[in-house]
């Protein structure tokens, strides 16, 4: 088929990848536009810009597709379909209509659970325990097309977003292959969304990151897997920022320690919640890597009764 690719970060690559190697035709790639990164503020490619430019496919950036040249660009590409995965920017119906078979959206979540920007972190945050893809046709709603396919993974006590990322990006490479296979084929049955059963996940912000000792161990414990890789939870040990990447939950039960006390450094760092206690596992001190708890504790001193903020 000939299709035009829209995708900006990590998670849409693989997808990418997947439609070359099958052996489809991609005639363009559609990116955000080159933005400014790191402490050298240098400008710098999306991950997917990266892949289009090795693969040496043509790369569109722009601004916005609401532009009657921008969509004059998009139609004269002659695409049978468009697919979709974290692209960042909306698609307005008339470039929904342009291509043959419409605009294909791979989404990670079990549609209509979890619609929105953060799909991954969310489910992770709210102790959902399986997750996945699903491609959806696209209508001018956030994520409410039909579902022409879902792929289903479990989600674990201790699964953080990095690792649930990398799972549904390849799940999702994986379904979109087999759903142009039955496009193709004219044997998909698209599915309506309950709308009833949605809810909005919300873009992830730094602020999320501060850990509230008060809030319950296993609030917080998910809290501490769905922010790994970004933005990290973290707290304040010594008057410095802990950026805390690991963790794992101990009990759920009440405890006499005030929230946010050391109350064990025997295994890790262990800490009182409001209700229960986590063991810190892998945390990092302001311009440090990264490192397991063991490390850190071997580096200061530090015992029962201190308290974190």
């Amino acid at each position: 088929m000939r299709i035009i690719y829209a995708g900006t970060p990590d998670f849409a690559v693989s997808a990418l990848e997947a439609l070359v190697k099958d052996g489809h035709q991609v005639v363009a790639v559609y990116t955000q536009p080159d933005r400014r990164a790191g402490r050298g503020r240098k400008v710098a490619f999306s991950p997917v810009k990266a892949k289009a430019v090795e693969l040496s496919i043509p790369v569109l950036q722009p601004v916005s597709l609401k532009d009657v040249e921008a969509q004059k660009n998009l139609s004269a590409l002659d695409a049978d379909v468009m697919v979709v995965a974290a692209y960042g920017l909306m698609l307005p119906e008339a470039v929904l209509n342009i291509p043959r078979y419409g605009c294909l959206n791979i989404h990670a979540s079990l549609l209509p659970r979890w619609r929105g920007a953060a799909p991954i972190q969310r489910a992770i945050e709210a102790g959902d325990r399986e997750s996945g893809v699903t491609i959806m046709q696209m209508d001018v709603g956030l994520d409410t097309g039909d579902m022409l396919h879902v792929a289903r993974c479990a989600i674990d006590e201790n699964t953080t977003g990095q690792q649930l990322h990398d799972t549904l990006a390849a799940l999702g490479s994986e379904a979109l292959l087999s759903t142009l296979s039955d496009l193709l084929e004219g044997s998909l049955k698209p599915v309506k969304q309950d709308a009833a059963m949605a809810n909005y996940a919300s873009k992830l912000d730094k602020s999320e990151a501060l850990i509230n000792w008060q809030d319950m161990a296993i609030t917080i414990h998910r809290r501490i897997c769905a922010f790994n890789a970004w933005p990290v939870a973290q707290t304040v040990f010594n008057g410095d920022t802990l950026r805390v990447w690991e963790s794992a939950l101990l009990t759920v039960d009440g405890n006499s320690a005030a929230a946010g006390q050391v109350v064990g450094t025997a295994d890790g760092l262990d800490v009182a919640t409001g209700k229960g206690v986590i063991r810190l596992l892998r945390v990092q001190a302001p311009g440090k890597k990264p490192v397991a708890i063991s490390d850190f504790l071997n580096s200061r001193d530090i015992s029962s009764g201190m308290q974190l903020e």
